[in-house]
């Protein structure tokens, strides 16, 4: 996929534990895209296969055969939209940029148009020389929010640059995006539930890449935000929450890139937000019950299949 300014790109979250919502709602869009607002389109998904070393942001235990993983790159491939992978475990050096599964997964995704999110310098250089072809963006996860250093940040060779949520309506930040002809090249990530301007984020992602690189999924981390509502009514009251009706003044300024958050959050959550970003006002209630009535059909149609396979 090659984007333009003709379109704008929202890029969904969890490609692999989403796998059949964003089936749905890429059918949805493909058969009825009057349904959603006009210009718009899936940019990318952007996840990890659970066990891979090199994820960050949150650690994802487990595995997934080969099988399993051409499978699941399938359903996109299929579709021309991209596979992101978060491979942004800040911890990674030089002797993980080895690891045999992280290399298979990279292998078998190779197809021209797949993506890497970095936050490792070594593993940055490594997926250049030895994956070429792999679009490169700026992860969020570097906590830029140095507005100087963001703009160093534009100069480098990423094909975009995911914006930190909590320069999201800095209005002197945006403007210096736009003045430097970058807008087009800036993602920003528009329904965030961590805490504004947390202190502790930074260490949070750290903790996080430690837990992937030692397949532990039970260490707590002593976030200050553990104890609020997980729902997106509550984080549509977060200063860095975007509304649907101010998407279009970032769009009059050239931000073509918008960025859904949910990984780690429950199914529900995606939904409403994919429904509040996605599709027009009068659509909604007809998009949502499409949507729960299609995964509702799935989920009955597969465990019909588990319990045959049992008899």
């Amino acid at each position: 996929m090659e984007y333009t300014d003709d379109k704008i790109y929202w890029h969904l979250p969890g490609f692999c534990v989403f796998r059949i919502l964003n089936q749905v709602v890429m059918n949805i869009m493909k058969s009825h895209p009057d349904y959603f607002n006009d210009g718009y389109t899936i940019g990318s998904s952007y996840g990890t296969f659970p066990g891979a070393i090199w994820n960050g942001g949150r650690a994802v235990v487990g595995s997934a055969t080969k099988q399993q993983i051409e499978g699941i790159l399938g359903i996109y491939a299929g579709r021309d939209v991209p596979v992101r992978f978060t491979w942004t475990n800040s911890l990674i050096g030089e002797k993980e940029c080895y690891d045999t599964y992280c290399n298979l997964i990279m292998r078998l995704a190779d197809n021209g148009i797949n993506q890497v999110l970095v936050n490792s310098p070594a593993l940055e250089k490594y997926i250049r020389e030895k994956y070429p072809s792999y679009k490169i963006i700026s992860s969020t996860t570097k906590r830029i929010t140095n507005k100087n250093k963001l703009l160093e940040e534009f100069d480098k060779d990423y094909a975009l640059v995911v914006l930190d949520y909590d320069l999201n309506h800095d209005e002197d930040a945006l403007e210096r995006i736009v003045s430097s002809g970058n807008a087009g090249r800036c993602e920003i990530l528009v329904n965030e539930v961590c805490y504004p301007n947390c202190p502790k984020r930074a260490e949070h992602y750290a903790q996080q890449s430690r837990c992937q690189l030692e397949f532990d999924n039970a260490t707590p981390f002593p976030c200050p935000n553990i104890k609020t509502p997980r729902t997106f009514s509550e984080c549509m009251e977060r200063p860095a929450f975007i509304k649907d009706t101010d998407i279009h003044s970032y769009i009059e300024r050239g931000f073509r890139h918008f960025k859904i958050a949910g990984r780690g959050m429950p199914e529900s959550y995606t939904i409403d937000s994919y429904i509040y970003f996605l599709v027009k006002p009068e659509y909604r209630n007809l998009v949502r019950n499409k949507i729960e009535t299609s995964l509702r059909d799935i989920k009955n149609q597969a465990a019909a299949g588990a319990a045959k396979r049992r008899v």
